[in-house]
């Protein structure tokens, strides 16, 4: 079973996110707090790790940075508000391989899991509305 850790600044989040993927996966721990992030990763060792871009003082992008920096070989999912094509770039290049919205959480959420998973892209089906709308 794959191990997942989650981090979101938001305690309703977490908990919807753990009951969305706890019969798949085992959830290896939640976090409220960005600053943690790196160093529970580090220990807990997780396959995937769900990161929020907006966690107070921290960015998510910018954690996903030092995941990559530190070694860690765990596939990192977006789940964030953000629905502008500028931090979905961001965050693929930060080493994401998915960016799922959460008001598609539980549409999307284990879609992008197993994308990340399989090492695929994996890119919430409204984004990719929205930017087919633009051309």
């Amino acid at each position: 079973m794959y191990r997942v850790l989650l981090a979101d600044d938001n305690s309703a989040v977490l908990d919807q996110v753990s009951r969305v993927l706890a019969k798949r996966y085992e959830i290896v721990g939640t976090l409220r707090e960005g600053q943690r992030v790196v160093g529970e990763c580090m220990r807990l060792k997780p396959d995937v790790v769900i990161l929020d871009i907006s966690m107070g003082e921290v960015s998510g992008i910018d954690l996903a940075k030092e995941l990559r920096d530190s070694g860690s070989r765990a596939k990192i999912v977006f789940l964030t508000v953000h629905e502008d094509y500028d931090f979905v770039n961001a965050a693929i290049g930060s080493g994401a391989l998915a960016y799922v919205v959460k008001s598609r959480l539980s549409a999307d959420l284990v879609s992008g899991v197993e994308a990340a998973i399989a090492e695929k892209l994996f890119v919430s089906s409204t984004l990719l509305y929205q930017q087919n709308q633009r051309k």
